[in-house]
């Protein structure tokens, strides 16, 4: 069951300050589904119990929530947290809480394992430099600054504990309408990483009902950044088009890649 909590309502003005990069409003909603109720392992509850002693915020991120608003339990569940990484290491230290996988830390995850269940938690993290392969961050408590450097507007929502739904960029409606849009403007999040190119591909022929159904502007951007993709490891390439190609519209999308002039760059990726 969907009951919706509140309508849109502006965000607070940034003023001289500049820390805004896009100017949305906040939409809320109570998400009450078995799908969702199913997530709470014993690992979970004392997961989120220890965050809330500490005063810590912790919400599910990205594609579980997508999940969820669809009727569908997520395979994998990611978390995103005010906590720096420093701050998530004392903390779960201090309550004998094992850690594993320590190569993220420096992107801001930490790896937790409760109850042989293992919790991929993120800070929030802003993109200072991207190169369009990678970025350096900055670690940030505003969850809007998290949700601006997603690719897409249904991956950028979150969602608490009890059950609120924390959406800034219009992610519900998009979903709810079958839409695929980029958050803020297409160009600048594809420059940040040009495999985006390629989830947007993926993600059409996840969520939308029919081909052709693509903005004009999107378009654009992806034929005018489609060479950013021959920077892309093949690796990274070969993991989203098969996932394109086990998805819906394939043949449309396949023409897509063609006559915008994607396939050169991703045929000629660099290993």
């Amino acid at each position: 069951m969907l009951r919706c909590l509140h309508p849109w309502r502006p965000l607070p003005s940034c003023g001289g300050s500049g820390l805004c990069l896009l100017k949305r409003c906040l939409f809320t909603m109570k998400v009450q589904s078995p799908e969702f109720q199913s997530l709470f392992t014993e690992g979970l509850k004392c997961l989120t119990e220890l965050f809330v002693k500490e005063n810590h915020e912790l919400r599910i991120a990205g594609g579980a929530v997508r999940d969820l608003l669809n009727g569908v339990k997520p395979q994998d569940v990611d978390f995103a947290t005010t906590a720096t990484p420093a701050q998530m290491k004392d903390m779960l230290q201090a309550a004998g809480v094992r850690m594993i996988n320590n190569k993220g830390e420096k992107h801001g995850t930490i790896t937790a394992r409760l109850h042989e269940e293992n919790f991929e938690i993120t800070t929030l993290r802003i993109d200072v430099v991207t190169d369009g392969r990678h970025a350096e961050v900055e670690f940030t408590t505003d969850w809007q600054k998290d949700a601006e450097r997603r690719d897409l507007t249904i991956n950028s929502m979150f969602l608490g504990f009890d059950g609120t739904l924390f959406d800034y960029f219009n992610g519900y409606e998009d979903l709810k309408n079958k839409k695929v849009r980029f958050v803020g403007h297409a160009k600048q999040r594809i420059q940040e990483d040009y495999l985006r190119i390629l989830r947007y591909f993926r993600f059409y022929g996840r969520i939308v009902d029919k081909p052709g159904d693509h903005d004009p502007e999107t378009l654009a951007a992806i034929a005018e950044n489609a060479k950013g993709l021959a920077g892309i490891s093949g690796e990274r390439i070969w993991v989203e088009l098969k996932k394109i190609l086990v998805g819906n519209h394939v043949n449309h999308l396949i023409h897509l890649i063609y006559d915008l002039d994607v396939a050169p760059y991703i045929g000629e990726a660099k290993s």
